[in-house]
């Protein structure tokens, strides 16, 4: 049984929020963040929570999105090689609307090879990934919630001192909210309280 205590977490200064573990940590109170990004982790799990604002990309179709957005990422960390899209599908935001109809996230989830920071070849760590794109055309904006769980370390991992290397323990056995969980909670709570955040555009 998941004993994480989930609370509503204010991004980008408050002008947006959604709700995930009290145990995910702000990057930004660590090392620099890019302004268009919130970052949150568990060191303890090396699981990660990633927020981000990036231009519209209107040459994408919408029920293609989030898997074209997860191919880019692989391709961003070096790991186009080995991106497995394991499922896509769509999420309805209940806390989000535009012309009083909800808006959707298109989702995805894959499977990437990738190494920890500047760490290269050989080093790579088996992790599962789940993204959402939420597509804000009014503001031309996309928006992405992408959450990172580890499925296998390896031992040539900067992770491997912290968490071990190897097969990862489920969530379940550490008493955590399983990564699915939490990406879902986190995209099903999605609010934006300010659209003034995107250059002014109009609000929904």
């Amino acid at each position: 049984m998941a004993n994480d205590v989930c609370t509503e977490r204010p991004l980008f200064g408050g002008a947006i929020s959604c709700s995930f573990p009290a145990r995910f940590q702000d990057v930004s109170s660590i090392r620099e963040v890019p302004d268009h990004q919130e970052v949150f982790v568990d060191p303890s799990r090396d699981e990660s929570l990633i927020i981000e604002l990036l231009d519209l990309k209107n040459e994408v179709e919408d029920h293609e999105s989030a898997t074209w957005f997860l191919r880019d990422l692989a391709i961003e960390q070096d790991a186009s090689d080995s991106v497995v899209v394991e499922h896509s599908g769509i999420m309805e935001l209940s806390g989000l609307q535009y012309g009083n109809v909800p808006v959707p996230a298109m989702t995805a989830v894959g499977q990437l090879a990738v190494s920890k920071g500047r760490q290269g070849r050989g080093a790579e760590n088996i992790v599962r990934v789940y993204l959402a794109n939420i597509r804000l055309k009014n503001v031309s904006t996309d928006l992405l919630i992408t959450a990172y769980e580890p499925l296998i370390i390896n031992p040539l991992s900067e992770s491997a001192r912290t968490v071990g290397a190897g097969v990862a323990v489920p969530a379940e056995q550490s008493g955590c909210l399983p990564v699915q969980e939490v990406f879902r909670l986190a995209v099903s709570s999605f609010k934006i309280h300010d659209w003034n955040l995107f250059g002014g555009g109009a609000e929904a």
